[in-house]
């Protein structure tokens, strides 16, 4: 069977691109990543992908006119890839909806609390964890989830919990959750190559047992 394309957008440090890097290469993920693709130029992401011999660009978030611009950008970015499969790994921007439309059940997105809590517009990054804090919430955790036209309301794919303490802080939080979000990108991805992922409606079947 011929491995899938896929193509990875980042904003930050990109650890989750690193997790699905090694288990690309260790051959867990029956996929190749063709392209890496950042909204920052100083995201660190691309020197990981450089350093992978994987094609890496940046669309300048600051320097896009707007949303069709941005969405335009991207299909030509990924015209030559025709990717099986995009993964937001950290990635900030929102998707254009036409961009969206193009490659419908075929976007994947982490997100670091359990959907539907603590996400969607104004929820990113630490502000996730602060928000998790204060509300008072026991549990909170990462969400791997397909993307359709809104922000964060596709269909769920994997989740995992972690306790929250009273002594956590935003900072601790996230250290507990970004490990869970490495372990459900690449799980995530597996079953995706695997084509053991099935829509239905907004329920996510998994063929098989999941290890």
């Amino acid at each position: 069977m011929p491995k899938l394309k896929i193509a990875v957008f980042v904003s930050g440090s990109g650890s989750n691109l690193q997790a699905l890097i090694d288990a690309v290469n260790a051959g867990i993920i029956k996929g190749q990543i063709e392209i890496v693709i950042s909204d920052r130029p100083d995201a660190y992401a691309l020197q990981r992908a450089e350093e992978q011999g994987i094609p890496a660009l940046c669309i300048d978030k600051k320097a896009r006119r707007d949303e069709a611009s941005f969405g335009l950008q991207l299909m030509s970015c990924l015209a030559s890839v025709k990717p099986d499969l995009i993964i937001l790994a950290g990635f900030l921007s929102i998707l254009p909806s036409k961009f969206v439309e193009e490659y419908q059940g075929k976007i994947i997105n982490i997100h670091p609390s359990l959907i539907p809590a603590f996400c969607g517009k104004g929820y990113y990054g630490e502000k996730v964890h602060r928000g998790v804090i204060e509300y008072g919430v026991k549990i909170s955790g990462a969400t791997v989830h397909f993307v359709d036209e809104n922000t964060d309301t596709g269909p769920i794919i994997l989740q995992q919990a972690v306790e929250v303490t009273a002594d956590d802080t935003p900072e601790t939080l996230a250290k507990k959750i970004l490990p869970i979000e490495h372990k459900l990108i690449v799980k995530a991805a597996e079953l995706f190559c695997d084509k053991r992922l099935q829509l239905d409606g907004r329920k996510v079947k998994i063929r098989g047992v999941i290890k």
